[in-house]
């Protein structure tokens, strides 16, 4: 595995454990008020997508 894939796929592990751990301390009738934390790790995974893009095109090209 190359170095830049190990450090995504190092961050994109992090970020879903995050979630994770949120959602097992929030309380279900509570979670109208978390928009904010799903809404945040939906732009985390947006941006990181936009990374693999990026890192895609750049090795494609050389």
């Amino acid at each position: 595995m190359k170095n830049d894939e190990f450090w995504l796929t190092l961050v994109i592990v992090m970020v879903w454990a995050g979630l994770a751990a949120v959602y097992a301390f929030v309380p279900s009738l509570g979670m109208p008020g978390y928009v904010r934390v799903w809404g945040g790790g939906a732009i985390v995974f947006l941006l990181l997508a936009g990374m693999l893009f990026a890192v895609g095109r750049k090795a494609r090209r050389g």
